[in-house]
């Protein structure tokens, strides 16, 4: 399996851990970090905007992005939230080989 990290800002810790639960309990991820504050700068219609963020680190498998990124959708207030996938090119292997396990392994299935 291949390992993501998928990148996500919400806009609140709340929202952020509401995000972390669910995807934590649907075994969509072994592992989400959440941040502190981070301070972002975008285009929204046409304008540029500022705003605090809590940052997410979902550690998760590529066979698993698709419904992870619905989940997130489901529990997002965001109209378009950041959802990003980066692979992950090398890692410890033991925490390679725990991840996979949490989310695409027998004791995620039970």
């Amino acid at each position: 399996m291949e390992a993501l990290i998928v990148q996500c800002t919400a806009s609140s810790r709340e929202e952020a851990r509401a995000i972390g639960r669910a995807l934590l309990e649907a075994r969509l991820a072994a592992c989400v970090s959440i941040s502190g504050e981070v301070e972002s700068h975008y285009w929204w219609r046409g304008a540029l905007e500022q705003a605090g963020e809590v940052l997410l680190l979902i550690k998760t498998t590529r066979e698993r992005f698709d419904e992870v990124r619905r989940t997130i959708l489901e529990h997002h207030s965001y109209e378009v939230p950041e959802i990003i996938a980066l692979p992950i090119v090398a890692g410890h292997q033991a925490y390679l080989d725990w991840l996979t396990e949490s989310v695409g392994g027998k004791e995620a299935a039970g």
